[in-house]
């Protein structure tokens, strides 16, 4: 497990050193357009008969389980480092856009995506029951910026649009996690479970995660409050973190709503109020470092992921469209929700100009979707879904992720202005 661990972290090192000498591209995809690149040449060499690299980059991609890498370690640091830098002043102010996206959003794209992949894998012949539509829905519904958040930063976004696109995607792994745990319950169980048992389950996973992460959090401040050195600050962050995970899995609450809320209270009063400023500056620093190392990490293994996925062509064009189905939902979602809470809202309206377009565009989708994914039960169902789903994702991340950039300084220039929502 060391040599698998050393190895990868090694590839990664690689890739990353060459897209800052060469491709320079923001680091999250540049890291994974590397990945994709070496597996393209290994599948180039297999082709000319010498399938040494291809094989040995599978052989350590399947000892690797990306499900639960992801869920069990990348998820919780990530969200928890996300969280650790918002302020949550300007998250109360720009509440409203945040948790309409973040929850009515993202069960409206889980139902518009299921609807559309339905006819869409009638198309192509192949036969899959709606609830594994939905189970699609849910699993893709979730928007993954971390790629897109620097961009937006150097090119110039209004502070409401990134306040809105960090807090979007702090809490929306969460309520997707918690939607497709329900429809892979009714899955499981094979009958629709009623109105009070899935209210149960939201109330158990939702609002357990918040209420477990406001006490998690608040216990760690007080351990914070009563030590004066940067080591044991940065010690007691690294156990709530993959302490909290692990107590959230045992509970059967949503770890990541968990790492948000208690980010969020470390992150305000635990550095206002609990840390002197060489532990502020450690822990800070700890979290950005660690949250760099994971998304590389992350991104490699996405782009390698691509040798031990059998796929056609019929898989990319059907892939293709339901990247177009995401993109429609995500619109729908986005248009009427943004334009309705602009007319509800008294008093100034915190949304910027152009809000639309860039959340519509920059709605990423990354490895939680891939994660998910990779949860469903055996059989031929989850094979195509699991192939579906990252052609999604890396058309997603390269496409949307290499242009939202151009079309952020295209709607805000150099010296944006804070403007209202116009579109």
């Amino acid at each position: 497990m060391l040599n698998l661990a050393a190895a990868f972290i090694a590839l990664t090192t690689l890739f990353t050193y060459l897209n800052y000498r060469l491709i320079r591209l923001p680091p999250a995809i540049g890291v994974m357009v590397g990945a994709l690149l070496l597996s393209l040449l290994a599948y180039g060499l297999s082709a000319l008969g010498y399938p040494i690299l291809e094989l040995e980059i599978q052989k350590m991609i399947r000892r690797i389980d990306f499900s639960e890498v992801l869920m069990t370690w990348f998820l919780p640091s990530l969200l928890f480092a996300g969280a650790l830098h918002v302020n949550l002043d300007d998250l109360r102010s720009y509440k409203w856009p945040i948790t309409f996206l973040a929850t009515v959003g993202v069960l409206i794209a889980t139902f518009v995506v299921a609807g559309l992949a339905h006819y869409t894998f009638a198309l192509f012949g192949w036969q899959v029951s709606f609830i594994y539509c939905l189970l699609f829905g849910a699993l893709i519904s979730p928007t993954d910026p971390i790629a897109v958040m620097g961009i937006l930063k150097s090119s110039g976004a209004p502070k409401p649009l990134q306040t809105t696109i960090v807090g979007e995607s702090l809490f929306n792994d969460g309520t997707a996690v918690v939607t497709f745990s329900i429809l892979l319950g009714v899955l499981m169980i094979g009958r629709a479970p009623t109105i009070g048992e899935v209210s149960v389950l939201f109330i158990k996973e939702a609002v357990g995660g918040i209420a477990f992460g406001l006490l998690l959090g608040y216990v760690v401040y007080l351990l914070l409050s009563e030590v004066d050195e940067f080591q044991p600050s940065v010690m007691l962050t690294l156990a709530l973190v993959f302490g909290g995970a692990s107590l959230a899995a045992k509970l059967h609450v949503s770890a990541p709503i968990v790492m948000v809320v208690a980010g969020l209270i470390i992150g305000n009063h635990g550095r206002r109020h609990a840390m002197s400023e060489e532990s502020r500056r450690y822990v800070d620093g700890f979290w950005i470092l660690i949250d760099e190392i994971l998304n590389a990490l992350l991104f490699a293994l996405i782009g390698l992921e691509l040798l031990v996925l059998p796929f056609t062509w019929m898989h990319v064009a059907a892939a293709l469209l339901l990247g177009g189905a995401v993109l429609v939902a995500r619109i729908l979602t986005v248009g009427p929700g943004i334009v309705l809470i602009r007319k509800l809202k008294p008093g100034p309206n915190p949304v910027a100009q152009g809000t639309v377009r860039i959340l519509s565009w920059g709605g990423l989708r990354g490895g939680v979707s891939v994660a998910l994914a990779l949860a469903l039960p055996l059989g031929p169902e989850r094979d195509l879904l699991l192939t579906l789903t990252y052609i999604v994702v890396l058309v997603s991340i390269l496409v949307q992720g290499l242009t939202i950039g151009p079309l952020v300084r295209s709607l805000y220039g150099s010296n944006p202005a804070e403007t209202e929502e116009t579109h």
